[in-house]
């Protein structure tokens, strides 16, 4: 989860710790002796108009006009609304109602497991006052007056346009948009009759209908939030009664969720001393529900809410995934479904691998692949499908998505294509992006490696392990590996995490067995920020667990019940890249078709 500061250049702040690179970048030179003598405050909660949350931060000065404030990513994004974009050298480009920074990597931090950035400035423009009260950093932002609607349709796409008079906090939580503004009645029946369906709240409008992955953003001069979002139809906006949006109530008002619960599934729910526990147990052998990955489509670039996932392959019960790079939104780790690599594996971490209606394996892995040519030139891969950004020769395949875009300073490629050399790229193209077709092999030659082929070359690639766990249908990438044979082997130095992320207390999210069962599980801190993971380790041992595998934690633990988030690792739900979900069956399936039976 926590990256050492010095790894921030290269990994442009990536969500998961301990990543080798070279040396760090030339120290920057000390600030002046004044600016050293200012008091430096931090702490792990954040109230945001009066919504406390469990987050990192740290300021600089004066509480209330701070020279440096230095927030979380996550926070930015789904808390205040903050749209970014990042470049191939990990810069970020942040943008909010018209005011934009931009942060290279080396000028961002990790605060714990979350990348962070300074916005001293950024808020203070905003006219966002800042406080500090019994340790925890409170901002604020009075809500704007909604000044009118517009909306637009165009091909599949619906856009809604709210004119302010002001800056607005726009939060993000699962399918439902939270902004912080005064309307009034009649402004609300429009929005209802544009199909988002608005809910009065105690700080301005809940907003529900915009349908999965809708574009939100806000522009400037004047003030404007524009909700991009697309139709089911072409036909025109979706009506209030859109179901696209997952319902949030009780998880047992889902009667196949209500069905199974047990008897093919259970929900533990404990406490353990300083340690929330919340365990859906299930035999994997059992047709009413089956463990996939939860992805999203036509491309690994992106990063969702866990409700979302869910919703889209009609999961009951889901889980946050592996890590990922929250600047490129990009995968760290093992993501194979179906037999096809999504995401390859990373630094021989632990994985957790399966086939349909059979007991996971866990382990740790590595693949060892290699590209030849006739002469017997013979150099490896270092990475398969990956947001990993490392020295050497990266392969890629259309499983990445539609097109690869560089993700480094430097680059060169070429496509292989029936095992012939078709096109070669330099770095400016990569730049641009170039498509990937079914059937193509993408080899990016990163750090100033060359590429000593040219077009109409003929090139072998092959593949192997040591590892029988890369045969299997499925795979999902995490690390640590807390458990195995009913045994302790948390490693974190083997698995290359820092040291810091091995000591951190924080939420856990973990894929675990019994023997029998399998065990989708978060661990929460009850009055603490979380456990260690040899806390983890400890406690699932205790449990009776046989073998246990550490997933992306923080914010972006959670768990999805029946379309509802019952748990928001932090209090709030992250943004994550992927997830494990329990998938209904045939039988599932029946008792969904009976319960739409009226009588």
């Amino acid at each position: 989860m926590a990256p050492a500061a010095w790894l921030l250049p290269l990994l442009a702040s990536v969500n998961v710790a301990g990543l080798p690179v070279p040396p760090p970048p030339v120290p920057v030179p000390s600030p002046p002796a004044a600016a050293a003598r200012e008091r430096t405050s931090s702490g792990a909660r954040i109230s945001i108009n009066g919504q406390m949350q469990q987050a990192r931060w740290e300021l600089t000065g004066s509480a209330t006009a701070p020279t440096q404030l230095w927030l979380p990513l996550e926070v930015l994004q789904n808390q205040l609304g903050v749209s970014s974009r990042s470049s191939s050298d990990g810069t970020l480009r942040l943008e909010w109602f018209g005011r934009e920074r931009e942060v290279p990597a080396g000028a961002q931090r990790s605060l714990d497991d979350e990348v962070a950035v300074e916005v001293a400035s950024l808020l203070r423009d905003a006219a966002v006052l800042s406080s500090v009260d019994a340790g925890a950093l409170s901002l604020r932002l009075p809500p704007p007056r909604l000044l009118a609607i517009r909306s637009s349709t165009a091909r599949d796409r619906h856009r809604v346009v709210l004119d302010l008079d002001g800056t607005a906090l726009v939060r993000r939580d699962g399918n439902r948009i939270w902004l912080e503004l005064q309307s009034d009645p009649a402004q609300q029946r429009e929005l209802r009759n544009l199909g988002l369906d608005a809910q009065v709240t105690l700080g301005g409008l809940g907003l529900q209908g915009a349908g999965p992955q809708p574009r939100v953003f806000s522009l400037g001069e004047p003030a404007r939030i524009v909700i991009d979002r697309q139709l089911s139809t072409a036909s025109g906006p979706s009506g209030p009664g859109d179901s696209s949006a997952a319902a949030e109530t009780d998880p047992s008002s889902d009667p196949r969720l209500l069905a199974l619960m047990g008897k093919e599934l259970h929900w533990d729910r404990q406490v353990h001393g300083a340690i929330r526990l919340n365990a859906v147990r299930l035999d994997p052998r059992s047709p009413a529900l089956t463990l996939r990955p939860l992805t999203m489509p036509g491309s690994m670039q992106g990063l969702s809410s866990l409700l979302q996932l869910a919703a889209r392959d009609d999961a009951l019960v889901a889980i946050n995934g592996g890590y990922f790079n929250r600047v490129k939104r990009l995968p760290l780790g093992a993501v194979k479904a179906d037999g096809r690599w999504f995401s390859g594996p990373i630094l021989g971490r632990g994985v957790v691998a399966w086939a349909p209606g059979t007991m996971p394996r866990f382990g740790r892995l590595s693949l060892t692949e290699w590209v030849s040519d006739r002469r017997g030139l013979r150099r490896p891969l270092v990475v398969l499908n990956s947001g990993y950004v490392q020295r050497g020769i990266s392969r890629y395949t259309a499983e990445w998505g539609p097109s690869y875009r560089a993700l480094s300073g430097q680059e060169q490629a070429l496509v292989l294509r029936d095992g012939t050399v078709q096109e070669m790229y330099d770095t400016a193209a990569l730049e641009q992006g170039i498509p990937l077709q079914p059937g193509d092999t993408l080899l990016v030659g990163r750090g100033g490696v060359e590429l000593p082929w040219g077009r109409g070359e003929s090139l072998q690639i092959s593949s192997g392990t040591t590892n029988p766990l890369a045969q299997a249908p499925f795979v999902i990438g995490g690390g640590p590996l807390l458990l195995q044979n009913g045994r302790i082997v948390l490693n974190g130095s083997l698995e290359q995490f820092s040291s810091a992320f091995q000591r951190q207390g924080a939420p856990r999210t973990v894929i675990a067995s019994d023997g029998s069962q399998i065990w989708l599980i978060t661990l929460e801190g009850n009055g603490t920020a979380g456990p260690t993971l040899g806390e983890s380790a400890a406690l699932l041992k205790q449990l009776g667990l046989r073998d246990a595998l550490n997933l992306d934690g923080g914010s972006s633990t959670g768990l999805v019940m029946g379309g509802v988030m019952a748990v928001k690792g932090r209090g709030v739900a992250g943004s994550v890249h992927h997830g494990l979900g329990l998938v209904p069956g045939e039988t599932t399936a029946r008792v969904r078709a009976a319960s739409s039976i009226t009588p």
